[in-house]
């Protein structure tokens, strides 16, 4: 199956299931997440209409950036990890960072995209909803410290919520979902933090129903790493 079928096949999913929760499809960006798949075939998703693409590392945004410079509208959507020390490439280069899980990185990356941007950098928080040790993202007690650190940064602007589930546990990842859309109603609601970032290949439909803005789909597009 091409990139544009399988990205047609996710699409439908995406409208069926924003459908089924009383959504509108339209409410819902598909993020494809394009780390360790070639130029060439974003290039095969770009030209089957998909223009928000989503890369984890910095070094490999850069040099997908170089080469697809003539998609002018292409918008990148830094989704992995984010190292401090990396915080001034995902500022010069990115549309939307997903990962800001701490104030230090809020601060730096604040600082750069003051230096680097003509307009402000849309940020996410990433919450580790699960308190799972091996992953990223600040705690749920952690989550206003870092509201109140990009909110201190002009240069940012805050736009919601982001989370990765426990892995391969349909009923854990429904509950990680549901619980970011509490947290995000007691820091807000929706006026104050409108995106949700949450579903992937295996569970976008349980994070549609529980009102994921993003979804970040890699594999169900791209096939395996």
């Amino acid at each position: 199956m091409t990139i544009a079928e399988q990205l047609s096949r996710v699409r439908a999913r995406i409208d069926a299931a924003a459908r089924a929760a009383g959504r509108s499809p339209g409410d819902v960006t598909l993020v494809a997440v394009s780390k360790t798949k070639p130029p060439e075939a974003i290039r095969e998703a770009y030209a089957a209409g998909q223009r928000a693409f989503g890369e984890n590392y910095a070094q490999e945004l850069v040099a997908k950036a170089e080469a697809l410079a003539d998609l002018v509208d292409l918008e990148w959507h830094f989704v992995g990890h984010l190292q401090t020390n990396k915080a001034r490439v995902a500022a010069r280069i990115a549309h939307v960072v997903h990962t800001v899980d701490t104030s230090v990185l809020a601060n730096e990356l604040g600082k750069r995209a003051a230096r680097d941007r003509a307009t402000p950098l849309a940020v996410l928080i990433e919450v580790n909803v699960g308190r799972e040790p091996q992953k990223a993202g600040a705690s749920p007690g952690e989550i206003l410290e870092v509201i109140d650190a990009v909110r201190a940064q002009p240069a940012l602007r805050l736009r919601g919520l982001m989370t990765v589930p426990p892995a391969g546990d349909p009923g854990a990842a429904r509950t990680a979902f549901e619980t970011l859309a509490l947290l995000r109603n007691l820091h807000g609601g929706p006026a104050l933090l409108p995106d949700l970032s949450m579903g992937m290949s295996d569970d976008l439909e349980a994070a549609v129903a529980s009102g994921a803005t993003y979804v970040r789909i890699g594999r169900a597009i791209f096939g395996d790493r």
